[in-house]
């Protein structure tokens, strides 16, 4: 290994000997170039007095290397670094349960003083190909770490996984287990995960999922989703857009996103917000029922395009015995059928009942919390009440047979 003096903070990897064509494995002289800019330049400190390593960069110099592990940054933990410009791939020998690039301290996280290791750490402009041996990037116990402008594919397990720590931000990044482009022939057999957030306060956006078996994984609550395009492999195929598999604390904001063909389901949403976005191809929103709790769920302003197979634009995945502040309202669909939690309607005739079923558009069965209604006869003034309102059918009853019309207002929300 070459002896590399710089006076610079930039340290080309190019310059300890790892080879930009992939010929020969470049893993021991990317490593030692980590190693030498996580000496820090001075005492200064990040969060929990994590080394701040003054904007050390790694560059990777617009090449091709080829690597038999992952990439470690040192269990000494540092922050205010980048690598960047260059792709990463793996080797055959390349574990399969490993990342290429690791922010994780390993064993040594357990004697340390602080739950962050690493901190502002940039991956940006990098092409990462798995060779469909482990993932991509892993982000564990650190904080504020960005991964912009990647294109990341050829994943088993994740492209991204994050465990963990605070704030990781996915921007402008690409991830595909395969190189496609739609309509793939093999979509049936897209395996693995394009990133999966298993911690809080992180954020994904302007984000392309073009094959997994799974878009984005959900595990950890306080996250955001925006500007995402999933057609990762398609709902009918038994590929998920979107998995906020955060039961009973969702804590989820998704917003303008692209679900093309797949969908996005949630577990007891609790705190969920999903707005302005577009479903095309039967992609719907799915509440999976585990103890049977939504609460707190805004499904609002949002479009669905569907094929005339009858596919309800929000679902029911099991019963719900708790619902509470649940508002799916202000949608518009083609081919699919509207679901909401308000409705209105009306129905005319002569006699002494009027029924007007709401069953086929309420999204919850047999729950009716609100009724206003009002009834038009004309000329004459008969008494009426509210006589029912189960099966999602409000029947108003007169006290005498009269010509009428009778317009209501539901709401399956009590309060």
């Amino acid at each position: 290994m070459p002896v590399v003096e710089s006076s610079t903070r930039v340290y080309h990897v190019t310059d300890y000997g790892a080879d930009p064509t992939g010929a020969a494995d470049a893993t021991a002289a990317i490593k030692k170039a980590i190693a030498d800019a996580f000496s820090p330049p001075s005492n200064a400190t990040m969060t929990a007095g994590i080394p701040d390593l003054g904007g050390a960069e790694i560059h990777l110099d617009g090449g091709t290397y080829l690597v038999n592990g992952p990439l470690t940054l040192p269990a000494s933990g540092g922050g205010n670094f980048k690598i960047h410009s260059g792709s990463l791939r793996a080797s055959a020998e390349f574990p399969t349960d490993r990342y290429l690039i690791e922010l994780s301290a390993g064993s040594s996280a357990a004697s340390s003083s602080s739950s962050y290791h690493y901190e502002y750490v940039t991956l940006r402009d990098l092409m990462l190909d798995c060779g469909y041996r482990g993932g991509g990037v892993a982000v564990v116990d650190s904080l504020r770490v960005g991964v912009d402008n990647c294109y990341i594919t050829g994943f088993e397990t994740e492209g991204i996984a994050v465990r963990g720590g605070h704030e990781t931000y996915i921007r402008n990044t690409f991830l595909g287990q395969h190189m496609t482009a739609g309509t793939d022939p093999g979509e049936r057999s897209f395996g693995g995960t394009a990133i999966r957030l298993d911690g809080n306060d992180n954020s994904v956006s302007d984000v392309v999922v073009f094959s997994a078996a799974t878009g984005i994984m959900v595990t950890g609550g306080a996250n955001t989703i925006s500007g995402v395009h999933c057609y990762n492999k398609a709902t009918g195929f038994g590929g998920t857009g979107i998995h906020l598999k955060v039961p009973g604390l969702t804590q989820t904001w998704l917003s303008n996103c692209y679900m093309d063909y797949t969908s996005i389901v949630a577990e007891d949403p609790v705190l969920l917000h999903v707005s302005g976005s577009f479903f095309l191809g039967d992609a719907n929103v799915v509440l999976k029922a585990v103890t049977g709790v939504a609460r707190g769920v805004q499904i609002t302003g949002n479009m669905f395009n569907g094929r005339g197979k009858g596919v309800d634009i929000v679902q029911l995945d099991g019963a719900f015995g708790t619902v509470e502040q649940v508002y799916v309202q202000q949608n518009s669909a083609m081919g699919m059928n509207l679901k909401a939690t308000t409705a209105r309607g009306s129905a005319e005739g002569n006699g002494s009942s009027w029924t007007v079923d709401f069953a086929p558009v309420l999204l919850f069965p047999d729950r009716i919390g609100h009724v206003q209604y009002s009834l038009v006869a004309g000329d004459a003034f008969p008494g009426h009440t509210l006589r029912n309102i189960s099966g999602n059918q409000v029947v108003v009853a007169t006290d005498k047979a009269v010509s009428a019309t009778v317009h209501v207002l539901v709401d399956q929300n009590s309060n």
